[in-house]
């Protein structure tokens, strides 16, 4: 591995970056989650969540799912969602299998919402192996313009 030519001699913090590196490669440890609602390198499905002005919008990235077997629930500002990924049978019995990375199985993701949910009108669709949730915000929480008269 090349050091970077724009880190300076003596960079404190780049050089715990790149201990942190290489402790993290010799004990196969993952990265740290991207933020505090994510988890771990390697849960299923995969999300991405983020606000708009008018919802929390979450994509879940789970190709190969039946839509009529993932289960969407909110309670207690939670999201879960559930369902099982089934084992695909190998085509040939004598094949040597050099890598199984695909997830197969039950699985169960739990997501925090924002206090500004409204869980009464969540919307949940799939497609394209994407299951795409959509949470309004309530209206109280909205920004709201307010007409100055004179």
């Amino acid at each position: 591995m090349y050091p970077s030519l724009t880190r300076f001699p003596g960079d404190l913090f780049a050089e715990f970056e790149g201990l942190q590196r290489q402790i993290e490669n010799a004990f196969g440890l993952s990265q740290w989650p991207s933020s505090i609602r994510a988890a771990s390198r390697g849960a299923f499905p995969a999300i991405n969540m983020g606000v708009t002005e008018q919802a929390i919008e979450i994509y879940a990235f789970a190709p190969g799912l039946d839509p009529a077997k993932i289960d969407v629930q909110v309670d207690k500002g939670l999201l879960t969602l559930s369902g099982e990924r089934p084992v695909e049978a190998a085509k040939d019995e004598k094949a040597s299998v050099y890598a199984d990375e695909r997830f197969n199985g039950a699985f169960r993701r739990v997501v925090s919402l924002p206090e500004d949910a409204d869980a009464s009108r969540v919307e949940a669709t799939y497609r394209n192996g994407v299951l795409k949730i959509s949470i309004p915000k309530r209206e109280a929480s909205r920004p709201k313009r307010i007409e100055v008269r004179s």
